[in-house]
């Protein structure tokens, strides 16, 4: 069977030139061929119903072209196949997943409002695609404050331990693996934990010891990681549990990592239709390292 692509969108943009650099560099690293895809909006905006002729189709593709300029001499064994399509970004780049083993995108490309942190259709393809979605923020993004982590290449993964997706830490292990990079796995937990009181505003304390709720915590975190970590013996890992919002820890875990793992939401009887979910949403966002979003693992056949 023909080794899936790595797929990078590109579309002239400097946001789309560190993509195209992440994609090649990932293509390398699986030994998987480069496919670099441009996708050519026209006639988005006609009415309903009524037909919009395409223009009519050129020897060369200049953005295309500016790609192929950019990769010159920087290939080496990557197989590099470049193509145009004509469609809706937000809504071809994500269809593109199906063929992919991995599509890379940057955080904006030309089109789209310039103080957006993230454009659309980014957010789009991280929400729909079928195979996980890398997204390579602008430079920028570090944080204030933050402790300086130990030397090395490192990979963050988000852990919900009241809801733990095998995808995500599959991906993440695989990639510390692929990068020789240790594994941070950040397992939060909300405190403190308060009860409301009979008046409106009033909160009481539970009495909950912290200490007990961390350390089932990261029981439970060290139960999930036991498996990856028999696939992985040569992979570094450890549980980072902390008290706090999941998103900045995990936000302030990405400061200086190669990449931040994190998991889509599983459609749901009451919810089916696709999610992202407020924490990955808000590590699209904030996060100053490439994020990957990994779609949830199939549900297991019940019969």
């Amino acid at each position: 069977m023909d080794t899936l692509p790595v797929i990078a969108a590109f579309d002239g943009s400097d946001d789309s030139v560190r993509a195209l650099d992440w994609a090649l560099d990932a293509a390398r690293r699986r030994a998987a061929p480069l496919r670099v895809v441009y996708v050519r909006q026209y006639g988005a905006w006609a009415p309903a119903g009524i037909t919009v002729p395409m223009p009519p189709q050129t020897a060369g593709e200049p953005v295309l072209d500016q790609a192929r300029d950019h990769l010159e001499g920087r290939i080496g064994s990557v197989p590099v196949a470049y193509a145009a399509v004509d469609g809706s970004p937000g809504a071809t780049l994500p269809e593109l997943g199906a063929e992919a083993q991995l599509l890379v995108l940057g955080s904006r490309g030309r089109g789209g409002f310039a103080s957006l942190l993230l454009g659309s259709n980014g957010m789009s393809a991280a929400r729909d695609a079928e195979c996980p979605v890398v997204v390579v923020p602008r430079p920028g993004r570090e944080l204030d404050g933050v402790p300086e982590a130990a030397p090395g290449p490192r990979v963050v993964a988000g852990l919900n331990v009241d809801g733990p997706d095998d995808a995500v830490l599959s991906f993440a292990f695989a990639e510390a693996a692929l990068r020789g990079a240790r594994l941070q796995v950040v397992a939060a937990y909300p405190w403190p934990v308060q009860l409301w009181a009979g008046q409106p505003g009033e909160l009481l304390p539970t009495g909950i010891d912290q200490d007990a709720v961390e350390h089932e915590i990261r029981v439970l975190a060290e139960g999930f990681l036991a498996p990856h970590r028999a696939r992985h013996p040569d992979v570094g890992t450890e549980a980072y549990v902390a008290p706090g919002d999941a998103a900045g820890q995990l936000v302030a875990a990405a400061q200086g990592a190669v990449l931040t793992v994190v998991g889509r939401h599983r459609r749901r009887l009451l919810a089916p239709a696709r999610m992202i979910g407020s924490v990955t949403h808000a590590v699209l966002l904030h996060a100053p390292s490439p994020v990957a979003v990994v779609p949830p693992a199939p549900p297991e056949d019940a019969s």
